[in-house]
């Protein structure tokens, strides 16, 4: 499987939830390497802006956690992880068609829409995500059962704030969470700088603006299904057809017609 993130590089779009996903996957192969996998390569890809620090932290950490898994001998092939350097229009022209997995992540409430997805779903990749952004009008389309929604909704969030959110409590319960943000943080995947991603993860821990932690579970629990339906190739393929067949709406044809009649008032 071809999961595929490419996108700004920024923390309410969340990479990190990728990579924790990608580390508690690695966690997995190894406690049990003789357990049935379906081999998936990840990759990233987008740009950090020059002054964004914690941005330019998410890529490293990237890098460094594909070097130890895609070296280790009893990983071997059920898992490997790329970062996609200088990510442009020519190397989505290549990903895009590749993709089978289409990672829109971001916290509810966050993304003002986003076109990227649609070029995944116009492409025929399935895509795991929130209802944020595009991803609602995606889902109006296609059907809530052609796309892995997961997560807070918006007045979930609301009401996670207002509660008083603690991720200390969530972190306690899930030993797969405890257990990846203890290696981010102790170095287990950069042993010559053991202290690098400390701050970082320290960071995400106390002041986890994007709710990444209270949405790991639930992300999980639906890379599951993505996983599980990707071995049944008849029903994958069909909602691959349904997302290319729902995509009309997202036409820059459709577009121009309706700003034509609505905003510009002119004759399309």
């Amino acid at each position: 499987m071809f999961d595929i993130q490419v996108k700004r590089i920024h923390e309410y779009k969340r990479q990190i939830l990728n990579v924790l996903h990608v580390i508690t996957l690695y966690n997995q192969i190894k406690s049990n390497p003789n357990a049935d996998f379906v081999p998936r390569t990840v990759m990233f890809g987008g740009k950090a802006a020059p002054g964004y620090h914690t941005a330019k932290q998410i890529v490293s950490l990237i890098c460094h956690m594909a070097n130890v898994i895609n070296n280790d001998p009893i990983v071997g092939d059920k898992l490997k992880v790329v970062f996609l350097g200088n990510y442009r229009c020519s190397l989505a022209e290549i990903i895009m068609p590749a993709a089978d997995l289409s990672e829109q992540i971001s916290l509810a409430g966050t993304e003002a829409s986003g076109t990227g997805n649609m070029k995944f779903m116009l492409n025929g990749a399935l895509t795991i995500g929130t209802l944020d952004g595009a991803n609602v009008e995606m889902a109006e389309e296609m059907g809530d059962d052609n796309i892995f929604i997961f997560g807070m909704r918006v007045d979930d969030v609301t009401q996670l704030w207002k509660d008083g959110y603690d991720t200390r409590k969530i972190i306690a319960r899930v030993p797969s969470l405890q257990l990846a943000l203890s290696q981010i943080k102790s170095g287990f995947f950069n042993p010559g700088q053991p202290h690098k991603f400390s701050d970082f993860a320290d960071n995400l821990i106390n002041n986890d603006r994007f709710c990444v932690m209270a949405d790991y579970e639930a992300y999980v629990e639906c890379q599951e299904r993505v996983s599980n339906l990707y071995m049944d190739w008849v029903q994958w393929t069909t909602k691959c057809l349904m997302n290319i067949a729902s995509s009309g709406k997202f036409s820059s044809d459709r577009t121009i017609s309706q700003y034509a009649n609505e905003i510009w008032n002119i004759d399309a």
